[in-house]
């Protein structure tokens, strides 16, 4: 099975930001005509609409999903005002929800709603919107999308205008605007705009920070944080996106409840590295040693593919209920690996930070596994497993098993609760036969086997080891017929064995 680490993370991400902050949606209503300026797409014309746009932003949702119904009147309405802007700005909408346009959310890779997509030049590049879900907001984000990717800075007011103090900007420095390096610049400006301010200027004296007397092409990144600039002068664009990236990330990103943090956060939980996270109460006694020796040992180990955040206690509840932690336990230090294996070290004293991170990096730990303890009755026709038990009761199980990886407020996985009951009581006289149930939000899911991008989802172990998911109907009918079509009978194997002679044909 494909690795689930990105789910892992955008999972703790999303816990992460649940309680510490949300998405604004205002009640103000549609455009005051009749007329829609959301086009509705699906299968049948996605193609075609989208190959005569050079500019067309896509809203991917399920008509069950809360967010989509707050979202749909502050989409409408910037979609009313975009469509008189110059150039016209065109949203349209997609029920990836519905069959037939399952393929479209497999295409572009929907694992949650809404999810929009700006999509350029027919298509042929596709880019994450990530702007607000408000209709203002949405109309200033997509504004700045269809406008220069970077803008020139020729005068002092225009750098004043254009760079944040707060915030990262991305500028080139250029002899003269042309040539190879500048050609590349735009290209990761238009690459990356959604995520990052641009600018080109042929003067670094009009810049705030770094050296004035630039002579060859170079990027200089400014920002909030750290050492506030650095240069970079290669100028492929995979290698400057990959220096943007990782010089965007402070060397110990702060979680608290400081929106100012925000930014620094999300590029924090998006990058692909390693994560290493110290929670403690920032107004422990000791919290100025925690902190000096924390931001020394990243020093050390950034460039081994980690990267580092410090959380306060206050802000990182939700941070510590996903690792299965408790307060008591602080300071805590986690690595969390991205292939999605924890490692904990609770109650962690100043002077065994470095010493433990070590040997993190030198692989000498061993992976935490989140486990809710193993029910001492186990009696009910649904079994209950848990991580500890996972292994015994599945993984090494010489049953046929369906296992429900399920969340305990997910209103889907309640309503196949009882459904899931019925299959169980009828395969109660079936040794060979197992239903289970495993909590994916209080136990670690192992990623190797099973890969999650919602509740519930469902797998079927055969006796022999097959591991296949489930994605028919949630009836009883059509559950039973696929367990029967799929279980693998050791008396059925070895007779298939001694007797099969049709070439070709796999063995049951």
């Amino acid at each position: 099975m494909a690795s689930s680490s990105r789910v892992y993370t955008l999972f703790f991400f999303f816990c992460v930001f649940a309680i510490s902050s949300s998405i604004v949606a205002s009640t103000s209503s549609a455009a005051a005509d009749d007329k829609e300026h959301v086009l509705t797409l699906d299968h049948s014309n996605f193609s075609e609409t989208i190959s005569k746009h050079k500019f067309i932003v896509v809203e991917f949702y399920a008509p069950w999903c809360g967010h989509c119904k707050s979202l749909a009147p502050e989409y409408e309405k910037a979609a009313s005002v975009l469509s008189s802007h110059d150039p016209p700005v065109s949203l349209a909408k997609v029920d990836a929800n519905a069959e037939e346009n399952k393929g479209l959310a497999e295409q572009f890779g929907i694992q949650g709603f809404p999810t929009i997509k700006i999509l350029k030049n027919g298509g042929e590049v596709v880019q994450d919107y990530k702007g607000p879900r408000e209709a203002d907001g949405i109309v200033e984000y997509l504004k700045k999308q269809v406008g220069p990717a970077s803008f020139e800075i020729a005068t002092p007011e225009d750098a004043s205008k254009l760079i944040d103090e707060k915030k990262v900007f991305v500028v080139g420095i250029f002899p003269t605007l042309s040539g190879e390096e500048y050609t590349n610049f735009t290209i990761l400006a238009d690459k990356l705009r959604s995520d990052y301010e641009f600018g080109h200027t042929t003067n670094a004296k009009l810049l705030p920070r770094g050296e004035s007397t630039v002579t060859a092409p170079t990027v200089r990144l400014l920002k909030p944080f750290d050492e506030l600039f650095v240069d970079f002068q290669k100028f492929d664009v995979e290698t400057l996106e990959k220096f943007i990236e990782d010089s965007s990330i402070p060397l110990v990103t702060l979680f608290d409840q400081s929106p100012a943090n925000q930014p620094f956060l999300v590029k924090y939980f998006e990058s692909p590295n390693a994560k290493a996270m110290l929670f403690l109460d920032f107004g422990h006694e000791k919290i100025d040693s925690y902190k000096a020796q924390y931001t020394d040992v990243a020093g050390v180990y950034k460039g081994d593919g980690l990267n580092f955040l410090l959380g306060d206690l206050k802000a990182s509840q939700a941070a510590l209920q996903y690792f299965g932690l408790t307060e008591d336990q602080s300071p805590v230090l986690v690595v969390q690996s991205n292939t999605g294996l924890k490692f904990i070290n609770s109650n962690v004293e100043v002077d065994q930070l470095a010493p433990w991170l070590k040997d993190y990096v030198d692989g000498k730990l061993k992976p935490f596994i989140k486990s809710e303890p193993i029910p001492e009755t186990n009696d009910e026709p649904v079994k209950v497993v848990v991580a500890n038990s996972l292994k015994d009761m599945v993984l090494e199980s010489k049953k046929n098993i369906l296992l429900e990886i399920y969340a305990p407020w997910c209103g889907h996985c309640k309503k196949l609760a009882p459904i899931l009951e019925e299959v169980a009581v009828s395969f109660e006289n079936d040794a060979s036969v197992m239903i289970a149930k495993f909590d994916g939000s209080n136990n670690d899911i192992p990623s190797d086997t099973f890969e999650v991008q919602g509740y519930p989802t469902l797998y079927f172990r055969s006796s022999s080891g097959k591991v296949v998911p489930y994605e028919g109907n949630r009836t009883k009918e059509d559950i039973i017929e696929f367990i029967q079509k799929n279980r693998e009978d050791e008396t059925l194997t070895s007779t298939t064995a001694a007797t099969s002679t049709e070439p070709g044909k796999d063995e049951l």
